[in-house]
């Protein structure tokens, strides 16, 4: 982040965060207690501090947007963005915070000094706000009067049943039509966890979610009670009967659905250990990824892509296209995996132009961009402008800060590049990039010669080699591959 200048209460600021960054540990049990509470009452502070600042933000921008006539509708558009870069999280955080300040300081004033004075933490000045946002301002004052002396005394999950107790007996219609809003907000979501595995969230009426868990909780102990789990847990039951539930197939291996794996030939034919890579979800290890390609009961599809050797960026690809559809899309996604804007882990829902086709911008592999939607249309605001080629993408905002962020590159870089062999791909077609020296073809074969008879005129039509015998075995995915062939050939 680049700003124009720095106050002298920033540079205060800094100069305490730099006292206790360095700060020599405690000697004695008794201090090592005194500071851990100091600084949990300074982290309540700070919060508070924070929250006014950003409805301070709120309050100069909107004030400015008016004298220049802008009108009341758009005033304040994309400050969430503009705080979530301030604090290097999401664009969806950044609007949470200005939420949750607008609440604190204008509707909760009693909650505000209590975390201004350090009494109670940020996170039960959150669930104050959260469990009142519904109810109208004249009686989310009411609240904060009568939950004062409580604030301190109970714990998150008690003061959270509590407000809401009280917000829904000062105001059943209210509470009611909350309800029913909330229904409307019904969605499934996923998300990365620990472990290559991944959270899969249903946020659904109280009602149907526990029907859903009992009706899986039982059917697990059924199966785990007359000895068919094989082995298996009753949790691991439970999900696996979820996955054969919502996708229809007969076990939970067989995923139906297309699902991207990035990985180099050397860890797909071979024993290498660089991790594959689950677009928009993260890495998984190279072993793990062969036997889901190897082992997985759907079809398996392979293709290739080619990565500049000097530092591992998807090549360039050119486009004449108004829109970004198919293959340049496609590799699009795979290259910024998430939202490209920085901090926001959101999937990816445009691939739109950094510099807008209106203003001149090219739709190709450099001016392109993996967004949100929220992201997308941001861009598109007063002041703000993308910059970008295919390593980096830097964000200006309204306010003059700057943002850079780089890609990741998917390949690994070659110190001796000009020493790989070029493409040997002599009967196809050259493209624009085989005169540029910075990057290079290789012809990975799909799969190893084996044996396998002879059937004249089943494949010219597919272009597919057929091969003799070969002492050196076959991988496992490379089998799975062959398996796939001759069914698909026998189906002709």
């Amino acid at each position: 982040m680049e700003a124009e200048s720095v106050s002298d209460v920033i540079t205060e600021i800094h100069r305490w965060r730099e006292v206790l960054s360095d700060l020599p540990p405690a000697q004695t049990e008794d201090e090592a207690i005194d500071r851990i509470t100091a600084l949990e009452e300074l982290t309540s502070v700070s919060a508070a501090a924070q929250a006014r600042e950003t409805l301070t933000f709120d309050m100069h921008r909107r004030n400015r947007e008016a004298e220049e006539g802008m009108s009341r509708r758009r005033q304040g558009k994309g400050l969430g963005a503009e705080i979530g870069l301030a604090l290097k999280v999401s664009r969806a955080r950044g609007s949470k915070l200005l939420g949750f300040a607008r609440s604190l300081l204008m509707d909760l004033p009693k909650t505000y000094a209590s975390l201004k004075s350090g009494d109670i933490s940020e996170e039960k000045a959150r669930v104050v706000a959260k469990e009142t946002d519904w109810l109208p301002r004249g009686k989310r004052h009411q609240v904060d009067d009568r939950m004062a002396d409580r604030l301190a005394e109970v714990g998150v999950g008690r003061l959270g049943n509590e407000v809401r107790a009280l917000a829904q007996q000062l105001d059943q219609k209210a509470a009611v039509e909350h309800l029913d809003r909330c229904v409307e907000e019904r969605a499934v979501t996923v998300r990365p966890a620990p472990g290559n595995m991944a959270y899969l969230t249903a946020l659904l009426p109280l009602s149907q979610a526990v029907a859903a868990y009992s009706n899986l909780s039982r059917s697990a102990q059924s199966i785990v009670g007359t000895g068919l789990s094989e082995g298996r847990t009753q949790g691991q039951v439970m999900a696996d009967l979820l996955v054969e539930r919502t996708t229809g197939q007969d076990s939970a291996e067989a995923i139906p659905t297309e699902v991207h794996v990035v990985m180099n030939e050397n860890s797909l034919f071979d024993p290498g250990e660089t991790p594959a890579w689950f677009p928009g979800f993260g890495p998984i290890p190279a072993k793990t990824a062969r036997e889901f390609i190897a082992q997985n009961e759907a079809s398996v599809f392979i293709r290739r892509l080619y990565t500049r050797p000097s530092d591992g960026q998807l090549v360039r690809m050119d486009s004449k296209r108004r829109e970004f559809s198919g293959l340049l899309r496609r590799m699009v996604v795979i290259r910024d995996d998430v939202c490209r804007s920085p901090w926001c882990d959101a999937q990816i829902k445009h691939a739109d132009h950094s510099q807008a086709f209106a203003a001149g911008g090219e739709t190709d592999w450099d001016n392109a961009s993996g967004l949100c939607a929220a992201c997308n249309f941001l861009k598109e605001l007063p002041g703000w402008r993308h910059e970008a080629t295919a390593e980096e993408l830097v964000v200006r905002t309204p306010t003059g800060h700057r943002y850079p962020i780089g890609t990741r590159p998917l390949g690994t870089p070659t110190r001796n590049s000009s020493e790989l062999p070029r493409s040997n791909l002599a009967n196809e077609p050259t493209s624009n990039e085989a005169s540029n020296p910075n990057t290079f073809t290789v012809r990975i074969p799909p799969f190893r010669k084996v044996e396998a008879p002879r059937l004249e005129g089943r494949f010219e039509s597919l272009k597919v080699d057929m091969w003799h015998r070969r002492e050196e075995p076959p991988s496992e995915v490379e089998m799975c591959l062959v398996g796939q062939l001759a069914e698909f050939v026998s189906a002709v």
